[in-house]
C-alpha cells in the first residue's frame, strides 16, 4: 500500500505552495497589499502601467523608465494577421468572449517567436486589450479599432472597444478597476501560470493556462449576475421583498460573501469609491446611469442588513464582484467583456508570478495518493 509522509489536502487548501512579495491577502482583517503598498493607496493613484512596472521590477519607475516602458507597450499593441483573421472566423461562430480569448492568446506571438521570457511578457501584455477589443467589435458586427499610441493602456482599450478617446472620468475609472484585480495571491490562475513556467515553458503559454483557469466558472466570478440582480430589482421599494426571497429560497446573493474575506472585501470600497466618482461625473450627461447607481447603493444596503438577519455572525459584505459590475458597466462594457477585461489586468499579476517562479529553478510537483485498487495479475 503507498504511504505519503505529509497530510492529504484536498485542493491543496491551506498548503503553502510559494513565497511572494507581489500580494498578501489576509481574510480576517479585510487588506489587500501590493507589492507593499496598501490597495486603496495604490489603485486610485497609480497608473496601470506603474502598477505593472512596480510588480516586474520590485520598485517603482522613475519618470525616463516609465515613458520608456509605456512607449514599448505602445508599440507592441498591433495584432498579427493571422490572428485578425482566427478572431473573425470565431466571431462568425459567435462564440462568447472568454472562449474566444483562450483560443486567440497562443497565437498572439506568431509574428515575434523566441521570446524571452521578459519580452514575451511585454508583448502579451500589449496584445489581450488589443485582441478582446477587436473580437467585440467583430462580434457585434464592426471593424477593429487600431489602436493609437499616444493613450495610455486603459485609455487605449477603451478607444479600441468604441472608437471614441474616453473622457478622464473613464479613463480614471478603467485605470482603478485594472489596478484593483491585478493580483490576489495564490488563486487557481495565479498557481496555473506558476506550474507551466516551472517546467521552462513559455510566457505566453502560462498566460494561456491561466486564461483557462479563470474562465472556469468556480474561479471566475459572477459580476455580470450581480448587476443582473440590481436591473430585476429595479426600484429601492423592491429591493427587500426581492431579497427577502431570494434568501429564503436559498439562492445565493451575487456580489456578496467571498471565500477569502471574512469582512467587505477592499477591492469593494475602492472600486466604489471608483464608482461614486464615474457616475458623479456622468449625472448631467446619462442622469439613467446616475440613477442605476443610486439604485445599487440601496440594493447593497438593503442585502448587506438582510444576509445580517438571516445569517448572523457570517459577516457576509459586499465583494468585488458587485461593484465591478457597476463600474464596467457605466464605462459602457456588455457583461460578456467583464471576465475577459478582469484578464487584461490580471494577466499582469500572472507573469510577474512566473518572474518570481522562474528564480527559483523549482518544478512543481505535488504527491497524489493512490487509492484505486490493485489486481495480481491480468489473468
Amino acid at each position: 500500500m503507498q504511504t505519503l509522509d505529509s497530510e492529504f489536502k484536498p485542493g491543496l487548501e491551506g498548503v503553502i505552495a510559494a513565497e511572494t512579495r507581489l500580494s498578501r491577502v489576509d481574510g480576517q482583517l479585510g487588506e489587500l497589499i501590493i507589492a507593499g503598498y496598501p490597495l486603496e493607496t495604490l489603485a486610485p493613484n497609480a497608473t496601470f502601467e506603474e502598477v505593472v512596472y512596480l510588480l516586474w521590477n520590485s520598485r517603482r519607475p522613475n519618470k525616463d523608465e516609465l515613458d520608456a516602458f509605456k512607449a514599448e507597450l505602445a508599440q507592441l499593441r498591433d495584432l498579427p494577421e493571422a490572428t485578425l483573421t482566427l478572431l473573425e472566423a470565431i466571431a462568425i461562430q459567435q462564440k462568447p468572449a472568454m472562449d474566444a480569448l483562450r483560443m486567440v492568446a497562443g497565437t498572439l506571438d506568431l509574428d515575434q517567436p523566441n521570446l524571452s521570457p521578459r519580452d514575451g511578457a511585454k508583448l502579451t501584455l500589449a496584445r489581450l486589450p488589443t485582441a478582446v477589443a477587436a473580437y467585440h467589435r467583430l462580434v457585434t458586427g464592426k471593424a477593429p479599432v487600431q489602436p493609437i499610441p499616444d493613450l495610455s493602456h486603459a485609455a487605449n482599450y477603451l478607444y479600441m472597444l468604441t472608437g471614441i478617446r474616453p473622457t478622464p472620468a473613464q479613463t480614471k475609472g478603467m485605470e482603478t478597476y485594472l489596478n484593483t484585480v491585478v493580483d490576489h495571491g495564490l488563486n487557481a490562475s495565479t498557481f496555473a501560470a506558476r506550474v507551466i513556467i516551472a517546467t521552462q515553458s513559455d510566457m505566453l503559454s502560462a498566460v494561456v493556462g491561466a486564461i483557462g483557469a479563470l474562465k472556469g466558472p468556480l474561479h471566475g466570478g459572477a459580476p455580470g449576475p450581480a448587476l443582473d440582480m440590481v436591473f430585476e430589482i429595479g426600484s429601492a421599494e423592491r429591493a427587500e421583498p426581492y431579497l427577502r426571497d431570494k434568501i429564503e429560497q436559498g439562492e445565493r446573493l451575487m456580489g456578496f460573501g467571498h471565500r477569502v474575506y471574512k469582512v467587505r472585501d477592499p477591492r469593494a470600497d475602492v472600486l466604489g469609491v471608483a464608482a461614486e466618482s464615474m457616475f458623479e461625473s456622468m449625472a448631467a450627461d446619462s442622469p439613467e446611469g446616475y440613477e442605476l447607481y443610486t439604485l445599487a447603493l440601496a440594493v447593497e444596503e438593503k442585502a448587506i442588513e438582510l444576509l445580517e438577519e438571516y445569517k448572523p455572525g457570517r459577516k457576509l459584505q459586499t465583494n468585488v464582484e458587485f461593484y465591478t459590475a457597476l463600474l464596467l458597466h457605466g464605462l459602457g462594457l456588455p457583461t460578456d467583456l467583464f471576465s475577459p477585461t478582469f484578464a487584461i489586468s490580471r494577466a499582469a499579476g500572472w507573469m510577474a508570478h512566473c518572474f518570481e517562479q522562474l528564480e527559483t529553478k523549482r518544478l512543481i510537483r505535488p504527491k497524489a495518493r493512490f487509492v484505486g485498487d490493485i489486481h495480481s495479475s491480468w489473468d
